[in-house]
């Protein structure tokens, strides 16, 4: 069998010291190489003529020419997979949303010193956000990369324990629905979320996204959908027509106190290398919320959510996966299906329609 092909990536940043603490991280993995670096877009041209990159990690934030501007640029003359590596600052975390409606596959966090745990985390998003971005390239010619042994991949035990007896009622007319989405999610949850109508069932929602971006996420959506939404805050109830989306870089977990939902915002390790991790939520729906819940697992790379689905079902839910014609990357929906996790499988057009049906 002949080795797998490496993925190019073409880092653009101003930052020197960034530039370079990326081309570590990334060098670190050997599915990934760094053809160059650029200072700004200029430099950038200059080096996409000579050589096409698989990837572009991309900077918003640069002199005489912005991220955003050369994203543009990419995507009208020369479509390239890119992923926006942000400072994380509240107006950036606009421009860098903006950045994801304009083409961008994924954000991620621009990596700084810290504590070792803090890098190790930064090695696995950045890396993997890579070959995300990578494999939604060439969905349909590239093989799923060969997993690194950096850091056992944790389960949602690590978070909460396993179910040994259901804390749900009884099948009741109220449905709660519970949601995870990873590459390609911004734009798939608002095409969802923006055909529901007013009085649709209360949602939770785990799209992978660093922190600050979930906030600028949650109010965008909230102006574009009749269903309110907002980045959940510990202790939120769930609500008819009321839309929660975990925020990043915690996980997010439904539970039930009398006929009241709500959710429990923590900390914890990553889970299925993530941070919130959508197979937390759907293990927490499936203890609290049981036949009383609906599970939709929507585009994204990797198995996040796959187990926890299986759960679901086993407790009684209704399970909706994304198809793979609507989907920027078949990987989380794939792997739960092959689980046996899912009921229907259903276009993302069509997936809204589902879920009042499914609730009525």
């Amino acid at each position: 069998m002949p080795p797998q092909k490496q993925i190019r990536v073409l880092i653009v940043d101003d930052s020197a010291s960034v530039r370079q603490t990326m081309l570590s991280i990334l060098e670190s993995d050997p599915s990934i190489e760094v053809m160059g670096t650029a200072s700004d877009p200029y430099v950038a041209v200059e080096k996409i003529q000579k050589e096409v990159p698989d990837v572009i990690t991309l900077d918003i934030e640069m002199p005489r020419m912005d991220g955003l501007t050369f994203l543009e640029r990419i995507m009208s003359q020369h479509p390239i997979p890119v992923v926006i590596c942000s400072s994380l600052t509240e107006t950036g975390s606009a421009t860098a949303l903006a950045a994801l409606e304009r083409g961008a596959l994924e954000i991620i966090t621009k990596p700084k010193l810290g504590t070792k745990q803090f890098l190790e985390e930064s090695k696995i998003l950045i890396c993997d956000a890579v070959k995300s971005a990578a494999r939604a390239g060439k969905p349909k010619k590239m093989d799923p990369p060969r997993s690194q042994a950096v850091q056992p991949k944790l389960t949602a035990d690590a978070v909460m324990a396993p179910r040994r007896s259901s804390q749900a009622m009884l099948k009741t007319t109220e449905k709660i629905v519970s949601v995870g989405a990873s590459t390609g999610g911004t734009e798939a949850l608002r095409t969802y979320l923006e055909a529901l109508p007013r009085d649709a069932p209360g949602h939770v929602i785990v799209q992978h996204m660093p922190e600050k971006f979930t906030a600028s996420f949650a109010k965008r959506l909230d102006q574009s959908c009749e269903v309110s939404v907002k980045e959940a805050e510990n202790g939120d109830t769930v609500l008819r027509g009321h839309v929660l989306i975990a925020p990043g870089n915690k996980h997010m977990l439904l539970k039930r106190s009398g006929a009241r939902y709500y959710v429990e915002i923590k900390d914890g390790p990553l889970v299925c290398r993530h941070r919130p991790s959508v197979d937390v939520l759907f293990r927490s729906a499936s203890r609290y919320a049981g036949p009383n819940a609906i599970g939709i697992i929507m585009t994204g790379m990797g198995d996040d959510g796959a187990k926890g689905m299986l759960e679901l079902k086993e407790a009684g839910a209704y399970n909706i996966a994304q198809s793979e014609a609507s989907c920027v990357v078949f990987g989380m929906p794939k792997e739960a299906i092959a689980k046996g996790a899912v009921h229907k499988v259903a276009h993302l057009h069509r997936l809204a329609h589902e879920v009042i049906e499914a609730a009525s």
